[in-house]
């Protein structure tokens, strides 16, 4: 997605090899210009797969999933890594460890808000281990859910990640795909 891309060129840093920074438009303040572009372009990517629910996991992923849900025109559900006490029903729960954060993450959903006859995608801001994707994948498979797909915004095509998703069978697109942040440069797998 040639926007994204852009935006990430001007506002992006490169923190190291395996750490960019984009809490000028995705992760800290939000643009909702381009997070609307982003979510017409999942839901273009997704059109044809009969999406019933989209699901992403706080914080960072909330403003794609919920774009691409309104483009959609269907519910978004969150996976929260805490529980809050107003949470007393039953719960979809995986274990996600965060690269970024360094820790581990209990996250859960409701099982009033998933089915056997939901068809889910799933929307994350970053896939770079995939943890926080499979996660996602297996809350949905608890309660029967189909996942059609994985949408990301931004992939590190040089972690493991995307093949861990796709070795689990459900289908990956990635907005932007970067190769290689070396030389604090961010190197997209496009160019070559």
């Amino acid at each position: 997605m040639k926007e994204l891309t852009e935006r990430i060129k001007k506002d992006g840093r490169v923190l190291n090899e395996d750490v960019l920074k984009v809490d000028r438009f995705l992760t800290h303040q939000v643009d909702p210009h381009l997070m609307a572009a982003i979510g017409t372009e999942f839901a273009t990517l997704f059109a044809d797969e009969g999406v019933t629910k989209v699901v992403t996991l706080e914080s960072s992923g909330i403003a794609p999933a919920i774009f691409a849900a309104q483009a959609m025109n269907v519910p978004m559900i969150f996976a929260r890594k805490t529980k809050s006490l107003t949470m007393n029903e039953e719960l979809l729960t995986s274990s996600v460890y965060s690269f970024t954060k360094q820790q581990t993450n209990q996250i859960s959903i409701s099982k009033k808000f998933l089915n056997e006859d939901d068809r889910v995608l799933i929307i994350d801001d970053f896939l770079a281990n995939g943890q926080a994707a499979k996660g996602l994948i297996e809350l949905c498979q608890q309660a029967g859910a189909s996942v059609v797909g994985v949408g990301i915004v931004i992939e590190k095509a040089f972690q493991p990640g995307h093949q861990l998703i796709v070795d689990m069978g459900v289908p990956v697109y990635s907005l932007a795909r970067i190769k290689s942040l070396s030389e604090n440069q961010v190197n997209f797998v496009e160019e070559d």
